[in-house]
């Protein structure tokens, strides 16, 4: 299995990069916020997972480690493959997959592309038991039922075209001692953002 690698960024386009290692070039398919930072000619680390098929063996590289557990257990998931596991940490970084399903926001799972409601459904009741047993008391007390304000600025976010990634670091930013008012919160969100 190869774990990580560390080499040059020589292709970097819409599907897939090529970094060379020990003048090897290796095809890596990334989370699309990964692939957007990387510029040709960068050195980079990245933890990656190979997938091995019969006819291939495609390799997937994130920059954290989490990630990489994250794709590893979304392709446990029935129905859901590499393309769709990438397409999941491309939309949700895992923080808000964790609270998402701590929260069992179907929705939010099921406006990433490729995933439909069934698929959601499975990600949450196959992912619940892995991240319970994966997190102490502690970790599941912060990961507290957001409020319903908060999913609203959320929801009114993804309405106006934010990535739910985007809506969640925005929800995240506003201070705690914010006002709780709908209008006020979202106001702060997209302030945050600009």
């Amino acid at each position: 299995m190869i774990a990580s690698i560390h080499g040059q960024v020589l292709y970097n386009d819409e599907e897939n990069l090529i970094i060379e290692v020990g003048g090897i070039g290796l095809q890596l398919f990334v989370t699309a916020p990964l692939r957007a930072t990387l510029r040709i000619g960068e050195m980079v680390h990245l933890f990656t997972y190979l997938v091995v098929r019969e006819d291939s063996l495609t390799l997937y590289g994130f920059e954290t480690f989490e990630e990489r557990s994250y794709f590893g257990l979304l392709l446990g998931v029935n129905g859901v493959g590499p393309r769709v596991a990438l397409s999941v940490l491309s939309s949700m970084t895992p923080d808000s997959i964790r609270r998402a399903i701590f929260n069992e926001q179907l929705d939010l799972f099921s406006r990433v592309p490729g995933v439909g409601k069934k698929t959601a459904q499975k990600i949450i009741l196959h992912l619940q038991d892995h991240i319970r047993r994966s997190s102490g008391i502690g970790d599941l007390q912060s990961l507290s039922v957001t409020s319903d304000v908060d999913t609203e600025v959320m929801n009114a976010l993804i309405a106006l075209g934010y990535s739910v990634i985007e809506a969640q670091t925005a929800v995240q930013s506003i201070q705690k001692d914010a006002p709780s008012d709908l209008e006020e919160r979202l106001r702060l969100a997209l302030q945050s953002m600009s």
